[in-house]
């Protein structure tokens, strides 16, 4: 199965939200008990440096086992810090066996904070 293509948008200085819903084939939920998972945005794929790096393991990827559910969230604390005005991303999800499936991937828009502390 190749990665679905979808471009979201960061609001630098607010909480990020992206959920999502992985469906088999047949249209039942993945049951992702086992899990885990990350994602990066980068400014570019090359990069060594991340913008974000969010996973289940920092508490910023929930996934809702039989549901197939996945939250992602980033605090405005880290969107905050992002200068950048684009980047690319992708999630990763690593099955229990080790089995790792890129999920989704695309482009990201980082739309600039006027309101500032």
């Amino acid at each position: 199965m190749a990665a679905a293509t979808h471009n979201i948008t960061i609001e630098q200085g607010a909480t990020f939200r992206l959920d999502l819903l992985w469906k088999d084939s047949t249209g039942t939920p993945v049951d992702l008990s086992g899990y885990s998972a990350r994602m990066q945005v980068r400014q570019k794929i090359t990069d060594t440096a991340k913008l974000l790096d969010l996973s289940t393991g920092n508490g910023a990827i929930t996934l809702g086992g039989a549901a197939g559910t996945i939250s992602v969230v980033a605090p405005a604390t880290a969107t905050d810090d992002i200068t950048a005005k684009q980047g690319v991303y992708d999630l990763e999800l690593e099955s229990g066996s080790g089995v790792v499936t890129r999920l989704v991937q695309g482009c990201v828009t980082i739309s600039p904070e006027v309101t500032r502390p």
